[in-house]
């Protein structure tokens, strides 16, 4: 499945360690938005560790996702492109 994931923290520590933990799980492609390809249980787990850094009375997590029919729509203007799926390779 497809997110896109955004947030706005006003902490710098907690701002940076949502940034750590997200860059785990997909790609930055602006300063505080990722694109992530996860199941839902990577999803979940996701989640749960940006949860438990933020501040719900000052900050905020969104987690859009995009279904498979949409994602070749998303127009990119400027450098950058729609992350892809990565291969994976069991050996």
């Amino acid at each position: 499945m497809f997110f896109v994931v955004s947030y706005d923290i006003v902490d710098n520590k907690k701002r940076n360690k949502v940034a750590n933990t997200l860059e785990d799980y997909g790609t930055r492609v602006q300063y505080s938005v990722f694109e992530c390809n996860l199941t839902k249980k990577l999803l979940d787990k996701m989640t749960d560790e940006v949860l438990k850094c933020i501040n719900a009375d000052k900050d905020s997590l969104r987690i859009y996702e995009i279904c498979e029919g949409c994602k070749p729509r998303i127009k990119v203007y400027g450098k950058g492109k729609v992350t892809e799926d990565e291969e994976v390779i069991v050996v």
